[in-house]
């Protein structure tokens, strides 16, 4: 699948911050975004048991209610120490109102209840191009770093301000929009994406 300059893409998430940051990915391509929450669309449940199975499940749902071609996310942190916990349960941990900072706790609380010394973590993110008819393909990133408490910076969203990505002294928190999206779990699944699918 392809996409021209001018294309309308529905993005499959209801998280703002998500839809914000695929938006500006997405603008230097000419592509418009709608977020699902803006057409009424109803999340499905994410059943999938990995990154990649929960992308195409929300892609498709959206794509079929849409009649758009649908782009959806779905990325978390997986903490060596917890086994790759939060991983596909991320956003869960922040609880029924989405509530990071409580996720954030529970990670640092986790690790000091196992008296785990290693705080090496990474995000990862699988994005799933869904057509209205059900052809879905998958991009995915990820990027590596450690875990610093207590969180620092209010730029990014989610997990953002206790991740330092490697070869970086600030959080994801901390760093400019602009600089997260060069190195970010996001954008390194974008860059599979884009070569993909946008037309030269």
């Amino acid at each position: 699948m392809t996409l021209a300059r001018g294309s309308m893409l529905l993005i499959a998430s209801h998280n703002p911050g998500k839809v914000r940051e695929i938006a500006e990915l997405l603008a230097a391509h000419g592509i418009g975004v709608r977020g699902a929450a803006e057409r009424g669309l109803v999340e499905p449940e994410e059943t999938g048991a990995t990154f990649a199975e929960n992308a195409a499940l929300k892609a498709r749902a959206a794509a079929k209610a849409s009649g758009l071609a649908a782009l959806a996310d779905d990325s978390g942190l997986s903490v060596a120490a917890l086994g790759g916990a939060p991983g596909i349960y991320s956003a869960r941990w922040a609880g029924p109102k989405k509530d990071f900072s409580v996720a954030m706790a529970r990670v640092e609380r986790e690790l000091r209840e196992k008296g785990a010394a290693d705080r090496s973590a990474k995000f990862v993110c699988a994005l799933a191009l869904a057509t209205p008819s059900g052809e879905v393909d998958i991009f995915e990133g990820e990027v590596h770093g450690q875990l610093v408490f207590p969180p620092r910076g209010g730029k990014g969203f989610g997990y953002d301000p206790i991740f330092v990505a490697d070869g970086m002294t600030e959080t994801f928190g901390e760093i400019e929009p602009v600089q997260k999206h060069a190195i970010s779990h996001r954008a390194r699944a974008f860059e599979k994406f884009a070569r993909a699918v946008f037309a030269s």
